[in-house]
């Protein structure tokens, strides 16, 4: 059985709720419990902090016992060396997923710290993003 674990960073606590055009109305909580039902040869885990040190402890805590990690760093994604180095310091390989499609946003949003150290990087499917980065595993 493979054992996975999603983390999510900040303000992911608050979807259902944030900008419901772009990340939709269901909480990540219900989604969860979807995919742990869909997936279950699958161990799966759930994370989620809107604190960076929390993020990083996270993946070191996991990083060399999981079999991968789907990671949403979200705004971390695109302002955090921290993040990208944690990527790059643990074993289990890591696939960089975001529900929108951060190239059709801010400029900002184009750069990835975690992208140069991740397995691979899903965008834009909105919350299918996690299913196909569970699929990549599989």
């Amino acid at each position: 059985m493979k054992k996975l674990i999603i983390i999510n960073g900040p303000n992911l606590n608050l979807l259902g709720k944030r900008e419901p055009g772009i990340y939709g109305s269901l909480t990540f909580e219900e989604f969860f419990k979807t995919i742990k039902k869909k997936y279950i040869d699958v161990e799966l885990d759930y994370f989620q902090s809107n604190v960076e040190g929390e993020l990083i402890n996270k993946m070191h805590d996991v990083g060399f016992s999981y079999d991968g990690i789907i990671l949403n760093a979200a705004a971390y994604t695109h302002t955090s060396v921290g993040m990208g180095d944690a990527v790059k310091a643990i074993e289990t390989p890591v696939v960089e997923v975001h529900i929108s499609n951060t190239f059709g946003r801010e400029a900002f949003r184009h750069q990835s710290y975690i992208s140069p150290n991740a397995k691979g990087v899903i965008l834009g499917f909105g919350l299918q993003s996690y299913e196909l980065a569970i699929q990549s595993f599989l």
